[in-house]
């Protein structure tokens, strides 16, 4: 009997959902010897949901085993803070399986939890690619290739930024052309879809981001997200298309309510409300008539790039959005004040990317990128 044993534990989904599976390995914490091996396929769930899979799936064979300690480390940010009791576990899906892994801990005498980068957890990884492989009907011949990261900050930018841990990488697509902002109109909450000019921006963009290493990883693309309106969902879904992948939708990532003003030019605006449409320009906390400030934008942007962290941390992701939520995100990432809303622009189709980093620091590495439209 070995008291003392390190789980390592990782899943997958190609296809978020789609056929997935979870692996497994249980080691002694002295020699590092392979104890017990695990894996499955699931059928169709999400990556969180694989993942805690093979969580269980370890934590059942230690207790097999005879265990009293165990050190789990995985690749998962969300699963290891959220076991660690530093995140809430909100989704349903993976609430009891919370409830099951929290069961067989309570068995041991400690179970302390640790997050490791992809490339240190590469055992749990093949057995679950070798699981996912057979939900899918993939021979299995040799060993998969691991998953790879989708991109990860080299070292001189990490010494030189101070910043620490692997970042979540956002690529911020803004969406293509509608008639409203053909015209140059106020267009927040109003559902317009895509010009035949739009839907060309959105192809051109999506052909791009498949020629961009790292968002497709085993067959299975990035999580792509997009705010829930029209010109976005379709923009969206020319990157899905593209990848492979499948759209989610976030309601944060929607666009500012423009309220009284939604379809107005600037210049109709600043007529009809002269006063408040400049107290508007210089205070972000000045709402729109019937609207919403910037500065309540910038409160629901930062509640939802938290919540993508805490469930995507360390990964890559692709937000399909809108100007102000775009400008939000970047000025985060350059932890700057809400003038910058006034000074950036930003053009239809165009892709910028932030880092955020788990220790607080931020890297913004492209704004306003078009080239993909030349």
């Amino acid at each position: 009997m070995t008291s003392h044993v390190v789980v390592e534990a990782d899943g997958g989904s190609r296809g978020n959902p789609g056929p997935a599976g979870y692996g497994a390995v249980v080691k002694d914490a002295a020699t590092d010897e392979v104890l017990a091996e695990r894996k499955e396929s699931l059928g169709v769930v999400t990556n969180n949901v694989a993942e805690y899979n093979g969580l269980i799936a370890g934590l059942a064979a230690a207790a097999e085993l005879g265990a009293s300690t165990v050190d789990v480390r995985m690749d998962s940010k969300l699963v290891v803070e959220q076991m660690s009791g530093r995140w809430k576990i909100k989704h349903p899906d993976m609430q009891p399986l919370a409830e099951r892994a929290k069961e067989l801990a309570a068995g041991f005498s400690r179970v302390e939890y640790e997050w490791i980068p992809r490339a240190q957890n590469s055992h749990a990884d093949r057995l679950a690619n070798e699981a996912m492989d057979a939900a899918t009907g993939k021979p299995a011949a040799g060993k998969p290739a691991p998953k790879l990261p989708t991109r990860r900050p080299d070292r001189a930018t990490v010494a030189w930024t101070g910043a620490k841990g692997t970042p979540t990488r956002l690529l911020l697509l803004r969406h293509g052309q509608t008639e409203m902002s053909a015209l140059r109109r106020y267009s927040g909450r109003g559902d317009v879809p895509l010009t035949e000019l739009g839907r060309s921006q959105a192809a051109a963009a999506a052909k791009r981001l498949a020629a961009t290493e790292g968002l497709v990883v085993d067959g299975e693309s990035v999580a792509i997200i997009s705010s829930p309106l029209t010109r976005t969902k379709q923009t969206a879904q020319a990157v899905a298309d593209a990848l492979g992948g499948r759209v989610e939708t976030h309601p944060g990532l929607i666009e500012t309510d423009f309220g009284d003003w939604e379809g107005l030019t600037f210049a109709e605006a600043a007529e009809r409300d002269p006063e408040l449409h400049g107290a508007w320009l210089g205070d972000s906390a000045v709402p729109p008539p019937g609207g919403e400030s910037f500065d309540v934008v910038h409160r629901r942007v930062r509640k939802a790039r938290d919540e993508l962290i805490a469930e995507h941390g360390g990964k890559t992701l692709v937000l399909v959005s809108h100007v102000t939520p775009i400008k939000t995100l970047l000025r985060m990432g350059l932890d700057a004040g809400p003038q910058l809303l006034f000074r950036l622009h930003l053009d239809l189709a165009s892709l910028s990317i932030v880092e955020f980093y788990p220790d607080g620091n931020a890297s913004v590495r492209l704004v306003n990128d078009t080239s993909h439209l030349t």
